[in-house]
């Protein structure tokens, strides 16, 4: 069924909808990107031809095939360009709000009644998106991984109401086109991985708020003494710092655990705008560039 979805809709242009389309398009698909204005689809067409040119340069994609995946997409400030999609992929800032508004107006605007809506949420549970629509059973969790063309992972995430059928030809499209690994899950806030991820990312955090240990001490603890290749402090910095207060929101709403409670320290940092690397500084300070 891989073959059969062939023209993707990405909506949000940043880190994780360009990068997101740019495996679509280097995997010979069909890929539309959609961002709020023509201003801001100019910048994400610039952000995939970067990570392309990267990717050249270090050798892992040839300078012709870079060029044909960035022939391959349309970057546009207008939702009404996704009519035709086959599958749309939901890639926002992590706000139900936003995300649920979205998937009301793609509802409405693509045409094709057997068209999957998915979006890439780290946490916001898929039963609320898929009710802002009239096709719930075709809206699911397609949950890929930062930095997107470097890691394999894609989790498949399917509400009371998807149909086993939208995530067999889900799953056939992530593994079959796109050559990553899938795994399925539940409904449930967090899914996998961030459901185990994010309560260790909260703990240093934490640490490093009391004084227990320096950012550096930590990161440098758990990749020495546990062969973790990168420490905690980093990889929240790499994910966003705005986006981990804003998974562990959602974790602690559905859970009320005390260890899925955004830090004090982490909703400053996320109110001071230091949300890590995309911004220059988080725990750990960063070349912009």
């Amino acid at each position: 069924m891989s073959t059969s979805i062939r023209r993707i809709g990405v909506v949000g242009g940043g880190r994780m909808g360009a990068g997101i389309a740019e495996v679509c398009a280097r995997a010979g698909l069909d890929a539309v990107v959609c961002e709020a204005d023509a201003t801001a689809a100019r910048a994400a067409r610039e952000r995939v031809a970067v990570s392309l040119e990267r990717a050249v340069q270090r050798g892992k994609l040839d300078r012709i095939s870079a060029e044909d995946a960035l022939a391959r997409m349309v970057f546009t400030g207008d939702l009404e360009d996704l009519a035709d999609r086959q599958l749309v992929i939901e890639a926002v800032v992590e706000n139900a709000d936003a995300k649920t508004g979205i998937f009301t107006a793609l509802d409405k605007i693509v045409e094709d009644p057997e068209a999957i809506l998915a979006s890439n949420t780290s946490a916001i549970p898929i039963m609320r998106l898929g009710m802002a629509t009239g096709r719930a059973d075709r809206v699911l969790g397609l949950h890929f991984f930062n930095p997107v063309p470097v890691l394999p992972l894609v989790e498949i995430v399917s509400s009371l109401h998807t149909t086993t059928s939208t995530v067999e030809t889900t799953e056939s499209f992530v593994r079959g086109a796109l050559g990553k690994t899938a795994i399925r899950s539940r409904d449930r806030s967090g899914f996998v991985v961030n459901a185990l991820l994010v309560p260790y990312l909260l703990s240093a955090v934490r640490m490093a708020e009391s004084g227990y240990a320096s950012a550096s001490d930590i990161d440098d603890a758990m990749v020495l003494g546990c062969a973790h290749p990168m420490g905690p402090l980093k990889l929240a910095d790499l994910i966003g710092l705005d986006t981990v207060a804003a998974v562990a929101g959602s974790l602690y709403d559905e859970f009320k655990e005390p260890l899925y409670a955004p830090p004090p320290l982490l909703l400053r940092m996320v109110q001071a705008g230091l949300l890590g690397r995309k911004t220059g500084r988080g725990f750990h300070t960063y070349d912009r560039d």
